[in-house]
């Protein structure tokens, strides 16, 4: 467990380095963030009762989507992964005496963690401050609070899980381009980035929220809003435990089965 832990430092540490790209990143999303509250308060305006969330409600998850865009942005691979796969430098992993799909699971959670870090205490200590309905509003209790942790934790290892498969894939086409621009498209959608789940009709949104993608940014960040609680959300909290079980298991058996046929080119 050490070892793991000590690329998690080290990969952690160096991500932390690029404050200049973070800065940079934060300015995107407060403008980001700002347009697209403006953009809902213009359809809230006309009738707030025919949507399902409270203004309030939309705020926090915009705000706190933008906070934590690092944690959860689908499109977000690590370089150096993809790297030594397809340079065939993959090989040393492989003569170290260490599990591959955790060393390259710890590097991913860290890398987005440490990026998350630098980012996301400006956007909160900011839009805490900006008036009602538009800022970030308080959590509903303690105890939302600290599920809201809990779940945030589990979906970033549900989307590092997912991407594990992105990985092995490049394994197996030396290129995963056209099926990482696949999964971006299609992840970014299903999660609720774009448009969130709760303004999905019932049957549809039912449905996603059902697929690992609602089960990374769109859960915590409802337990925080208020928008989820009670049953219902115990019941979506089980769904996202069974998908981060379910991919990490399928997970490293598939890439344990792509390890013993891996052919090395030109290393």
């Amino acid at each position: 467990m050490k070892k793991y832990f000590t690329f998690f430092k080290i990969r952690f540490q160096s991500t932390l380095q690029y404050r200049t790209a973070a800065w940079a990143g934060v300015a995107t999303q407060f403008v980001w963030g700002g347009m697209r509250i403006l953009m809902f308060m213009a359809f809230y305006e006309a009738d707030k009762s025919r949507f399902p969330m409270e203004f309030t409600e939309l705020s926090s998850y915009i705000w706190l989507q933008q906070a934590f865009l690092a944690l959860f942005a689908v499109w977000t691979f690590d370089s150096e992964i993809i790297e030594s796969i397809t340079s065939g430098s993959v090989a040393n992993d492989l003569l170290r005496p260490m599990d591959v799909y955790t060393m390259w699971f710890t590097k991913d959670m860290a890398s987005r963690m440490a990026k998350a870090l630098l980012r996301c205490v400006p956007v909160i200590a900011i839009t805490s401050f900006l008036p009602k309905p538009y800022g970030l509003s308080l959590p509903k209790s303690f105890e939302a609070f600290l599920l809201f942790l809990i779940t945030l934790f589990l979906g970033v290892a549900v989307l590092v899980s997912m991407g594990m498969y992105i990985y092995i894939l490049t394994m197996k086409f030396m290129s995963a381009m056209g099926v990482r621009i696949l999964f971006t498209n299609i992840a970014e959608f299903l999660a609720g980035s774009i448009i969130p789940l709760p303004f999905m009709p019932d049957g549809i949104r039912f449905f996603l929220e059902m697929l690992p993608f609602a089960s990374a940014g769109n859960l915590p960040l409802r337990i925080y809003s208020g928008n989820i609680s009670g049953n219902e959300m115990w019941f979506y909290i089980a769904v996202q435990i069974f998908w981060l079980l379910f991919l990490q298991v399928t997970g490293r058996i598939w890439l344990k089965s792509k390890m013993k046929k891996v052919v090395v080119q030109g290393g």
